[in-house]
C-alpha cells in the first residue's frame, strides 16, 4: 500500500513539475488570460459594491448635529465674526412649538398678493425715486398669515426696454412684507414678486440642513492590484459604526473621512465621487410643502395695477423738501438694454468680439478655482475666444483639471475644482486640491488674475462649515495679496436655480442666499472684486439655471474682463 503511495507520490511531483514549467514558458499568456478575467471580475464586483453602497450608509442621530464643529478651532475674534454672520443671516419663522401644519394652514401664492403703494407726496414716479410694493401672504383657505418667514424674491423690470432690478424684500414678522426698488431708468417698468417657499417650507430646510447633512453622501474607491472596495465619505460621519480613515488636509485643517475598507488599507484610495441624494427625507405632511406650481417659485399677483411710468428727475427740485428713503437700496447694478450696468465700482466695457477679449488678456494668466459655475466661465473663453485652445490633460469630462493657452498672444487659462465636498462624477484623489493651498502656490503679480466661486456644494451642510471654509480662502487671499499685491481677485458669487420638490433639499435658493450673504460678508472690505451672479440672475428676465444662460454669462464675463482692462479715462494736459 505504501509503495502505491509513493508511487502516486512521484507522479504528482511530476506533473507539479511539468506544469510549473509550462506557466513559465508562456506566462505573457496567462498573464493576458488573467488580466481580461479579473477585470471582468472586477467590474462585476464594483457594480455589486455600488448597488450595495446606499444600502450601508451610516445612521445619523437625528437630535444630534457634529459636523459643523470639526476642524480647526477659531479663534475668539473668528468665533465673534461667525457669531455675527450666522446672527445676520437668521431667518424668521413659524412661533416656537408650532405643531405641523396641514398644507390648507400654509402660504399660498394664488391667495396672496401686492399693491403698489402711491408715490409719497406726489402722484408720479421720478428717476432716482424708490418704489415700494406691500405684499399680503395668505393660507391656501384666504385667510392672512400672521407670521413672516416666507422666502420672497421680487424684481423691477421692463420688457421693452431690456431693463431689470433686483428688489429688496422686508419681512414686517406679520405676514406682510415689502418689496423696494430704486428707479433707475425712465420709462415703463413692472413688478414681479415670486414665492419661492412657504415659511413652513423654510422650517423644514433649515431642520435638514443642521441635522442631515448626509442627504448627499459620497464614496472613494479603494483598490489594491486586483482587489478593491468602495466605501461611503463625508465631511462628518458617526464615529462609532465602522472605523475611519481620515484624509483632514494637514494644512487647513479641513475634515474628510470615509469608512475604511475591511481587507485594505486608508492608503489606497485612488478617487473621490458623489455617491448620490438620500430618499424619503419628508413626511407626507412635508411633502406638500414643496410642489411644483403650487408653492415652489409662483409668482403673486398684483391687486391692482403692477406697472408704473417713470419720468425724468425734475429740472429744478431745489425748494422741494427731499424725502428720506424707507430702505437705503444699493444694488449691485442693473440691466438696461439688456446689458448690466454696475452701481460702484469699473464701468462696465464692451467686449464685442474675440479680438478685444484676446487683447485684453494678452499676457494674462487666469487661475479659476471652484465649482461648475466658473467651469462655465472656462468654457465660455474657449467659445468665444476660439485662438485660446485647450491642452488636452485628459482629465475626466466636467472634473479637470483643465489647461487653455493662446500662444500669439501669451494667455494661459487654468480651472481646477475645489476640494470636498464636491459633487462631480468621479475625481482622482491626487487632483483634490483645496483653494486656499492652490493660492498658496501661486507666485501673484499684475498679469496674474485669480477667480474664485466656492458655493453650489455646500447647501447641505451647516452655515458653519462654509464659514470655515471661506476663512481659509481668505487667509490664502490676504497672503497672496501681501507678497504680490498687483494680482486681481475676482470671486463670483452664487445665483439663483431651477427648483423642483427634489433640487429644493438640496440646492434651494433659501440656501444659497444664506450662502451668498456669508460670502460677501466676509470678504467686504478687501481688496477683491466680486460680481454679483445673484442680482444678475434675478435681475434679468431669461429662467434661473444653476448654469445661467448665456445672455446672463456673457454680462457676467463682460463684468470681469472690465476688472482685468478697467477703461482708461484720457489724461488731461
Amino acid at each position: 500500500m505504501f509503495r502505491n503511495l509513493s508511487k502516486y507520490a512521484l507522479l504528482f511531483l511530476f506533473l507539479s513539475l511539468s506544469g510549473f514549467i509550462f506557466l513559465l514558458r508562456n506566462i505573457h499568456t496567462v498573464e493576458s488570460w488573467n488580466c481580461h478575467t479579473i477585470s471582468a471580475l472586477y467590474q462585476l464586483q464594483t457594480r455589486i459594491q455600488s448597488s450595495l453602497l446606499s444600502a450601508n450608509l451610516p445612521t445619523y442621530n437625528p437630535n444630534l448635529t457634529f459636523c459643523a464643529h470639526l476642524g480647526q478651532k477659531p479663534s475668539a475674534d473668528e468665533e465673534l465674526e461667525e457669531r455675527y454672520l450666522l446672527n445676520s443671516i437668521k431667518w424668521p419663522g413659524p412661533p416656537p412649538r408650532f405643531a405641523p401644519p396641514t398644507l390648507r394652514h400654509t402660504s399660498d401664492p394664488v391667495h396672496s398678493f401686492f399693491t403698489i403703494l402711491p408715490s409719497k407726496g406726489r402722484r408720479e414716479w421720478r428717476l432716482g425715486d424708490q418704489l415700494e410694493a406691500l405684499v399680503q401672504i395668505h393660507d391656501f383657505q384666504g385667510r392672512p398669515k400672521r407670521y413672516g418667514g416666507d422666502f420672497l424674491l421680487a424684481r423691477l423690470h421692463s420688457p421693452e426696454l431690456g431693463a431689470g432690478v433686483a428688489g429688496t424684500v422686508v419681512d414686517h414678522r406679520n405676514g406682510i412684507y415689502s418689496a423696494f426698488f430704486p428707479l433707475l431708468w425712465v420709462g415703463p417698468a413692472q413688478v414681479e414678486v415670486t414665492l419661492v417657499h412657504s415659511s413652513e417650507a423654510v422650517a423644514v430646510l433649515k431642520h435638514l440642513r443642521e441635522h442631515r447633512p448626509d442627504r448627499v453622501f459620497f464614496k472613494s474607491l479603494f483598490r489594491l492590484g486586483f482587489l478593491s472596495e468602495t466605501t461611503v465619505c463625508n465631511m462628518c460621519l458617526p464615529p462609532d459604526q465602522q472605523p475611519l480613515c481620515n484624509y483632514t488636509d494637514l494644512y487647513t485643517g479641513e475634515p474628510w473621512y470615509c469608512y475604511k475598507p475591511k481587507m485594505l488599507s486608508c492608503d489606497t484610495r485612488i478617487n473621490h465621487a458623489k455617491g448620490g441624494y438620500l430618499k424619503h427625507l419628508l413626511s407626507n405632511k412635508e411633502a406638500l410643502l414643496f410642489q411644483s406650481g403650487v408653492n415652489i417659485k409662483v409668482q403673486i399677483r398684483a391687486s391692482g395695477r403692477d406697472r408704473i411710468d417713470v419720468l425724468p428727475p425734475e429740472a429744478d427740485n431745489g425748494d422741494k423738501e427731499s424725502s428720506v428713503a424707507p430702505v437705503q437700496l444699493t444694488p449691485s447694478g442693473h440691466y438696461f438694454n439688456s446689458s448690466w450696468r454696475p452701481s460702484g465700482g469699473p464701468a462696465l466695457r464692451r467686449f464685442e468680439d474675440s479680438a478685444a477679449v484676446t487683447q485684453c488678456l494678452r499676457n494674462k494668466v487666469i487661475n479659476m478655482y471652484g465649482d461648475s459655475t466658473v467651469r462655465q466661465w472656462f468654457e465660455y473663453f474657449l467659445t468665444f475666444a476660439p485662438g485660446i485652445k485647450e491642452i488636452n490633460l485628459h482629465s475626466p469630462k466636467n472634473v479637470g483639471p483643465f489647461m487653455a493657452v493662446d500662444t500669439t498672444h501669451n494667455i494661459l487659462l487654468k480651472y481646477r475644482c475645489h476640494g470636498p465636498p464636491i459633487r462631480f462624477s468621479t475625481v482622482l484623489s491626487s487632483e483634490l486640491r483645496y483653494v486656499s493651498n492652490e493660492l498658496d502656490g501661486l507666485s501673484g503679480g499684475p498679469n496674474t488674475v485669480v477667480v474664485l466661486s466656492i458655493w453650489a456644494h455646500f447647501s447641505t451642510f451647516p452655515v458653519e462649515v462654509y464659514v470655515r471654509r471661506l476663512r481659509h480662502i481668505r487667509r490664502a487671499v490676504l497672503r497672496l495679496l501681501g507678497r504680490a499685491p498687483g494680482t486681481l481677485v475676482v470671486i463670483r458669487s452664487a445665483n439663483l436655480q431651477a427648483l423642483d420638490p427634489e433640487v429644493s433639499l438640496y440646492n434651494s435658493d433659501w440656501y444659497s442666499l444664506q450662502l451668498d450673504t456669508v460670502l460677501k460678508a466676509m470678504f467686504r472690505g478687501l481688496d477683491v472684486l466680486m460680481v454679483d451672479a445673484w442680482e444678475m440672475s434675478l435681475a434679468h428676465h431669461l429662467p434661473h439655471a444653476l448654469h445661467p444662460p448665456q445672455a446672463i454669462v456673457q454680462n457676467m464675463i463682460g463684468t470681469l474682463l472690465s476688472y482685468i482692462c478697467p477703461e482708461t479715462k484720457p489724461s488731461q494736459e
